[in-house]
């Protein structure tokens, strides 16, 4: 029946319906992304598929530039992007969406990075290094049960004080909390005007609360959107991106809604945020229908080849859960209601074209949706900094707090684990950041999480003591300073782990703060915290007394890091001649999101 169901939806595809639609419009956006000293990519969403283009130039009034088209699909909800090519380095320029030869939406403005070529003198800057700054920050809930709500002062403040400031933007994680999320797929279907489905909400009917969900955000977050049409932006993807507290996505075996939304979740993640990021890996999320038979571990869908994945590279197999609060964050729907095969499979080996073998057998013969994963991590290099966007869920084995040193298990996965090593190994950068959804040294052990594995709460590094004091002494033989730049936890702190090594937790932008005390194994505001193996030193932190009612628990923050390679030094005063430092530096800056002060600054040089 289920198949009957889902193929018939699929055949139908998507006809329009008689109904006159309005002409096509903008919708949300424009947003910014992955920039470079020649580059910039575009993102918006038009009200039905087609085509946008961008006009730009240097001067508001003069958009005498105009890009290819790209196309929007409604297979990802009417969303697409390009990349403006050829720009000038260091260099402002103004751009504006146009739709059906109209501008539509509000304009916007970007400035490129600068460029070796431009900096460069073989007397005192022979290497052509440059300054930049970037803001870093994660968690900005909308919902006004949860943090500050709607208004979001800290984008206030970054608008105002910093966006024509800073060279780029790092939302990490949790920039998405779930609403909307059951959004009913007829009322999509309506508002679409068509009669059947695109493959993906065939195949995934509760993504479209994740849009739905990604809309309301754009919509209601009016110095959010204006934000990300200013300031080029990396995005990475934490829980609430996906749904919260989504444990063991790597962990062959493992039964939970949550952790089989994986992929439904990332896919959406993908149309609206992560377009803006370089990936190591050019892949897809492979996603169907496939048979299964009580009892015997193949999977068959014939109309897939398998033997054109590189599944080697890929992430493992999720039978999805199948109800339609998939996605909700409601610890009531963390029951035994999904499909009975919904689990995480590993794929033990290709069969033939339409054929996986597994690593278990199905539990009942049905037809289920199910999809492999895409690794999501890349990197990208600015000046003399090399900075990598991990992904800390998607490969991400199950943890147990009663065993947190447990050799083998991993937050990363084989794969991007490697990938990390050998790329930091033969990289000549002077500072590293390592971008990741999650803390490092401090554990996330409160606020939540599954009603049946509330004991084993655990978001954090602290739970995989084994692969973290590896990366650790692996990171000392660099020699070079290792930032590892951290989120999900509603406070900031400054924590000096070795000389070398620093973490850096940056937030909430806005949502509402943890309790150091119940949330956060009662470390300190600042001084020496040991948690497990190693100990460390807090520098600075946010810090909330437990005695604050919830909603008294509003102090956001953000951060601005400042690179200093070079200083202007020229022979004539307004010139130019940058004169690169012995010793240059990094300056973490963290400023209150209420009222934009700056409330503690930390710097570290390479030597």
């Amino acid at each position: 029946m289920h198949r009957f169901v889902f193929l018939l939806t699929g055949l139908l595809w998507t006809l329009p319906v008689l109904a006159e639609r309005d002409p096509i419009r903008l919708t949300h956006g424009p947003m910014l992304g992955h920039v470079t000293a020649d580059s910039v990519r575009v993102w918006a969403r038009t009200s039905d598929p087609g085509e946008f283009l961008v006009r730009y130039g240097t001067q508001p009034n003069t958009l005498d530039q105009e890009s290819p088209t790209t196309t929007t699909r409604l297979n990802d909800d009417n969303t697409g992007s390009m990349t403006l090519k050829s720009l000038e380095p260091d260099t402002a320029y103004h751009y504006q969406v146009v739709v059906n030869g109209r501008p539509h939406g509000l304009p916007g403005r970007f400035r490129t990075l600068p460029s070796a070529a431009t900096t460069r003198n073989q007397k005192y800057n022979p290497k052509g290094l440059f300054n930049f700054r970037f803001q870093i920050g994660s968690c900005a809930n909308q919902n006004p049960l949860h943090g500050s709500g709607h208004r979001a002062t800290t984008y206030e403040h970054l608008n105002r004080d910093w966006a024509s400031r800073v060279n780029f933007h790092i939302m990490n994680g949790d920039w998405l909390y779930e609403e909307l999320r059951e959004h009913p797929v007829e009322a999509w279907r309506l508002t679409q005007g068509i009669e059947g489905l695109p493959r993906s909400v065939a195949t995934m009917p509760s993504i479209v609360g994740v849009w739905e969900n990604y809309k309301l955000y754009l919509s209601r977050g009016i110095e959010l959107a204006r934000w990300h049409r200013q300031v080029p932006s990396y995005f990475t993807f934490d829980d609430h991106e996906l749904v919260n507290d989504i444990w063991g996505a790597g962990t062959a075996g493992k039964r939970h809604r949550r952790t089989v939304f994986r992929d439904i979740g990332t896919y959406a993640w993908y149309n609206y945020l992560g377009w803006a990021n370089p990936t190591e890996l050019d892949q897809s999320i492979h996603y169907g229908f496939a048979r299964m038979t009580a009892g015997s571990d193949l999977l068959v869908d014939t109309s897939a080849d398998f033997t054109g994945l590189p599944l080697n590279q890929m992430l493992n197999l999720h039978v999805h859960w199948g109800t339609k609060e998939a996605g909700v964050n409601d610890m009531k729907y963390d029951n035994d209601d999904g499909h009975p095969n919904s689990y995480v499979y590993d794929i033990a080996e290709i069969v033939n074209a339409n054929t996986l073998r597994l690593h278990m057998p199905a539990k009942v013969s049905d037809d289920v949706p199910y999809s492999i994963g895409r690794t999501s991590y890349g990197k990208f290099r600015v000046s003399n900094s090399e900075f990598y966007l991990i992904d800390t869920r998607g490969d991400r084995d199950m943890h147990d707090i009663s065993q947190r040193d447990k050799p083998g298990i991993s937050l990363l996965g084989k794969n991007q684990r490697q990938w990390l090593v050998e790329s930091m190994q033969s990289s000549d950068a002077d500072f590293f950041f390592v971008v990741s959804t999650v803390p490092f040294m401090i554990p996330h052990s409160g606020a939540g999480g599954f009603e049946a594995d509330f004991a084993n709460k655990e978001e954090a590094w602290t739970g995989f003591f084994d692969e973290r004091e590896a990366l650790i002494e692996f990171w000392e033989t660099l020699e070079r300073p290792v930032f590892v730049m951290t989120g999900d936890l509603h406070n900031s702190f400054a924590i000096k782990i070795t000389d070398r090594i620093w973490e850096f937790c940056c937030g909430p932008h806005n949502s509402v703060n943890h309790v150091p005390e119940l949330d956060e194994s009662n470390r300190p505001a600042t001084g020496k915290f040991k948690f497990g193996p190693r100990e460390c030193d807090i520098r600075w932190s946010s810090y909330i007394l437990p005695d604050l009612p919830r909603l008294e628990r509003l102090y956001p923050h953000f951060a601005v890091v400042q690179v200093n390679n070079v200083f202007n030094m020229p022979q004539t005063l307004g010139g130019n001649r940058w004169v690169a430092y012995p010793d240059p530096q990094v300056v973490f800056q963290y400023y209150d999101g209420r009222t934009g002060e700056l409330d503690y600054a930390e710097s570290v040089t390479n030597r």
